[in-house]
């Protein structure tokens, strides 16, 4: 008998039987992700080391005789890499505090509780700014002082974006107040919440000059001067002639 003819498999059939027999060669390595890690690592240990140094020639030197040089020195790296996080010393010190300040601020929009009364809105909105500032009271000095008129570079930005919302909600909370109907006025809540934030930076400065540094009665303290903006002097008709 003539014996059977010796199919030959089609490709896609060799091709099946290659893929199913193991393979000699290694996998191929995975790329590390290690060296844009460690770059992000170097560049957030750099900012950190320069923040630390800054802080501390800040207050042991004075704002006015640190210089940027020395900070630089102190952190152990080029000046010209101090310059790409801060423009300026003051941008440098907002550097420092502007981190804490959005804390304080968000730590503030969630003080305020619809149950409360007004006057207990606004001392837990302005209680988690003491408690801040209350933090590294040289720094604060130092942070108040410059902080005038401060709205240059990318920094200034930000601290200027923190106050604003800080002023915002001071308002969003008297026209909360004003719905519900405890308190009254002819004026929009916007500039209500403007006259209380003045307020409130006024008692912030007199209370971080002094030697008693205790957050309660500086609270205390602003809480009776609030007392006064809410309730009115009750003046009579020639209080406010002109």
């Amino acid at each position: 008998m003539r014996s059977a003819t010796k199919l030959k498999p089609r490709p896609a059939q060799t091709a099946a039987r290659r893929a199913a027999r193991p393979s000699s060669l290694p996998a191929p390595a995975a790329v590390p992700a290690a060296p844009f890690g460690l770059r992000e690592r170097n560049k957030r240990d750099k900012l950190n080391r320069i923040k630390a140094a800054a802080r501390k020639l800040f207050v042991s030197k004075g704002f006015d005789d640190a210089t940027m040089r020395e900070i630089a020195a102190r952190a152990g790296v080029g000046l010209g890499t101090v310059f790409l996080y801060a423009a300026d010393k003051r941008d440098l010190l907002f550097l420092i505090a502007n981190e804490g300040l959005e804390e304080a601020a968000a730590e503030s929009e969630t003080a305020v509780r619809p149950t409360a009364s007004l006057i207990e809105n606004l001392v837990a909105i302005c209680g988690r700014q003491y408690a801040f500032f209350a933090r590294q009271p040289a720094l604060s000095r130092l942070v108040l002082r410059e902080m005038t008129f401060y709205e240059a570079g990318e920094q200034g930005r930000a601290f200027q974006k923190t106050r604003d919302g800080l002023i915002a909600l001071i308002g969003k909370t008297v026209g909360f107040a004003m719905t519900q109907g405890s308190v009254a006025s002819t004026e929009p809540p916007a500039l209500i919440g403007w006259a209380i934030f003045c307020i409130f930076q006024v008692e912030l400065r007199r209370w971080l000059s002094g030697d008693d540094l205790d957050v309660r009665k500086g609270l205390e303290h602003l809480r009776r001067t609030l007392n006064v903006c809410i309730t009115g002097l009750q003046p009579m008709a020639r209080a406010t002639s002109k």
